[in-house]
């Protein structure tokens, strides 16, 4: 068990027992977050988390410097983040889980982080800390029951794709590529948007909103009715010509996850996402359900 790599998603059974056989060989981070209160998170994680496991913050580890101009959580740094995860204990080729209490918004973001860095094993703990706690798994308040030495790990050539603001502009007039929006459909659609400057999509994008990779249990579907689809919304259009964006690049990271799950691998991010696209007010916009 300790020996075997995820790269998706692990079961709550599974990595209970990969713990108890083996605590060492895997690190598991709190991912827990809440847009309408920063400190939410970390304050949950200080009454109880996964035995062992350390907290990220969306804010201050898994995002970068904010300029007012590129975003709400901007892509950190590759090297600092990687002094962090190290810090923390990760070693070169060990398996990270990351988990939330949120669907999976927050952990797909350290995911697809990872994977950036160019670490592949890490894995998302489906139905996240709800799924522990229903398996009877146990919680602890004291985050240094388990002891770890810095690590050796550093930056690798990165396994995933972004693309800049510039590039998602000049595909307004090419058209070369399909943007995916993750965002709800009242956001995408320009309502009730509370969050940034302006409402709406960016012309063109179409919306999966990153919910709908779950059941009704907080699980991702199956892999077979994720390739549905998501096949549906893609078409014929190559996967490496899918470029993901929600808010500020973090449930975008989601439906990074889901075509992953689905086997469709390939698709770029657009971090800066719709809070910098929206932050120029010379950038168009659409607003209802239409691309």
């Amino acid at each position: 068990m300790p020996h075997t790599r995820y790269t998706t998603l692990i079961s709550a059974e599974t990595l209970a027992q990969r713990l108890a056989e083996a605590p060492h060989s895997t690190l598991v981070l709190d991912c827990r977050f809440d847009l309408a209160a920063p400190e939410a998170g970390a304050e949950a994680y200080a009454v109880a988390h996964v035995d062992g496991a350390r907290y990220l913050h969306l804010d201050r580890d898994l995002s970068g410097e904010k300029t007012g101009s590129n975003g709400r959580h901007p892509l950190p740094d590759r090297a600092t983040l990687a002094r962090k995860l190290a810090a923390l204990g990760l070693d070169q080729g060990m398996q990270v889980v990351a988990y939330d209490a949120q669907g999976g918004m927050y952990a797909a973001r350290l995911w697809w982080l990872l994977r950036w860095l160019g670490h592949d094993a890490v894995a998302v703990l489906d139905g996240g800390l709800q799924a522990w706690m229903t398996a009877g798994r146990p919680v602890v308040v004291d985050p240094e029951v388990l002891i770890r030495a810095p690590g050796n790990f550093v930056a690798g050539r990165a396994l995933t794709t972004t693309v800049s603001v510039s590039e998602v502009e000049h595909n307004l007039n090419t058209h070369a590529e399909l943007v995916i929006d993750a965002r709800a459909p009242d956001r995408y659609r320009g309502e009730n948007e509370t969050l940034d400057p302006r409402g709406g999509h960016i012309p063109g994008a179409v919306n999966r909103f990153f919910k709908d990779n779950l059941t009704a249990e907080g699980r991702f579907k199956p892999a077979h009715t994720l390739r549905d689809e998501f096949s549906a919304i893609i078409g014929q259009v190559p996967v490496h010509s899918v470029v993901l964006q929600c808010g500020s690049g973090v449930t975008a990271c989601h439906n990074a996850l889901a075509l992953e799950l689905a086997g469709l691998q390939g698709a770029a991010l657009y971090g800066g996402s719709w809070s910098e696209w929206s932050a120029d007010p010379a950038r168009p916009i659409a607003t209802g359900p239409a691309p």
